[in-house]
């Protein structure tokens, strides 16, 4: 089966964010060109990875003497976005990512690919059969600052964590766990 590819070269927005309460939440990362709308769901260490990989490469970037790219070392304020998520109908779920520095246009580029048979169980696998479908985004280095610092935002905002267990604590109460070592 042929890969579909959901491609955004020049996108007008590309954020993480989240539909649910805290401890119930589903993280997407959802980007937009024109009338292009792509949604795919990920897991929550997923989006603290990828702004965590992102500001790597940013920061390595601007770091080096000669550097013919402009990277901004902090988030530009003309492209915050705290806009909530627009329509959101999922296109699949990802399993991996890949994450690269296109030079000859100055992006980011992130490849997320839906996750496959092999990486959920077989039982699951046969109620929800998953495509070969893959999003590609190229994100300019402010975008990609802008998106870093709000998926680390958003990140945070969840359920605020123990601070004798290390678990989160739950809107309904909290009964601490031992410690973990």
């Amino acid at each position: 089966m042929p890969t579909t590819v959901h491609e955004f070269n020049w996108p007008d927005r590309v954020v993480i964010g989240t539909i649910g309460k805290p401890g119930e939440r589903t993280f997407y990362l959802q980007a937009r060109a024109g009338a292009q709308l792509a949604s795919i769901a990920l897991e929550k260490q997923q989006a603290a990875l990828l702004a965590e990989m992102i500001d790597k490469i940013l920061d390595e970037l601007s770091s080096i003497e000669g550097n013919p790219h402009s990277v901004p070392t902090h988030t530009p304020v003309e492209l915050v976005d705290n806009e909530p998520l627009e329509d959101v109908v999922e296109l699949f779920r990802v399993g991996n990512m890949n994450l690269g520095w296109d030079p000859s246009t100055a992006q980011v580029v992130l490849e997320a690919f839906a996750l496959n048979d092999s990486d959920i169980d077989n039982e699951l696998a046969q109620q929800n059969p998953t495509s070969n479908e893959m999003l590609r985004v190229r994100m300019p280095v402010g975008m990609a600052r802008t998106f870093a610092k709000r998926s680390d935002e958003i990140v945070a905002a969840g359920r605020p964590i123990c601070a004798n267990c290390g678990h989160p604590i739950d809107p309904d109460g909290h009964t601490c766990a031992e410690p973990e070592l």
